[in-house]
């Protein structure tokens, strides 16, 4: 069994693209968003970006939530920084793959300001890119550019999976 987690900087697309590939791989997707504690929410809601205190608990939940899983998993989480993936794959005690969707701030700003249902707001996304650290070699990643169609991202994945 495999567990996926789809990271990059908010409006990256994690839960559309999580959503299709965890279909396709006939797993189930879980929003980490939907781990965050109301605080983190709240504070994020109000423009002000999370501290790494605020995110740790967040981070062991995604690991955690990871490893209670029986059937493949993809979580989207914006795993920004090394650290904070080494927190979810320690706290996985598994094998973890990351799918980050990478963009530029044009790609990505554009996007979020055509979305309406998100408590992140745009006024946070200099924060988000300011703290994205690049997988490494290292590290068991996929990297897909997000600028082009989306079916054309979810089988560039599925492909770098299957592969």
């Amino acid at each position: 069994m495999q567990n996926y987690v789809v990271m990059g900087v908010s409006g990256c697309g994690k839960s559309s693209v999580g959503t299709a590939v965890a279909h396709a791989l006939g797993g189930q997707f879980i929003d980490g968003d939907d781990l965050h504690p109301p605080q983190n929410i709240a504070k994020m809601a109000q423009g002000q970006p999370l501290t790494d205190a605020d995110r740790a608990p967040w981070l062991e939940q995604i690991g955690q939530t990871l490893c209670m899983q029986q059937d493949v998993t993809v979580i989207a989480c914006s795993a920004l920084k090394r650290r904070y993936r080494d927190i979810i794959r320690r706290a996985a005690g598994q094998q973890v793959t990351f799918l980050h969707l990478s963009g530029t701030r044009q790609v990505i700003e554009s996007r979020m300001a055509a979305r309406t249902d998100h408590f992140m707001p745009l006024s946070l996304l200099d924060s988000q890119f300011a703290a994205l650290q690049q997988p490494s070699q290292d590290e068991r990643a996929i990297t897909v550019d997000i600028d082009q169609p989306f079916d054309v991202v979810v089988a560039q994945i599925l492909t770098q999976i299957n592969g």
